[in-house]
């Protein structure tokens, strides 16, 4: 685990290199950790990506339905 922690840098940069794939991290000599690259494919997409893109039809009515809902929580119009 020391080892690992004081050479943090220098073993991230292997993996960005390819010349490792992952490296173990042992406490008291028993593996307890994997250290490995986040590759981008891997990564979560972003919420929002879509923001840009038209999604409703040209003939939406963003009010239609406003009546009924209005008279289900009894908010009369």
């Amino acid at each position: 685990m020391l080892e690992a922690k004081s050479s943090l840098s220098s073993l991230i940069k292997q993996l960005e290199n390819g010349t490792e794939d992952m490296f173990a991290i042992a406490r008291n000599g028993k593996p307890v950790a994997l250290l490995t690259l986040i590759k981008p494919s891997d990564m979560p997409r972003r919420i929002g990506v879509a923001r840009e893109l038209k999604l409703t039809a040209d003939d939406w009515n963003i009010n239609e339905g406003d009546e009924e809902v209005a008279a289900l929580f009894g908010a009369g119009r």
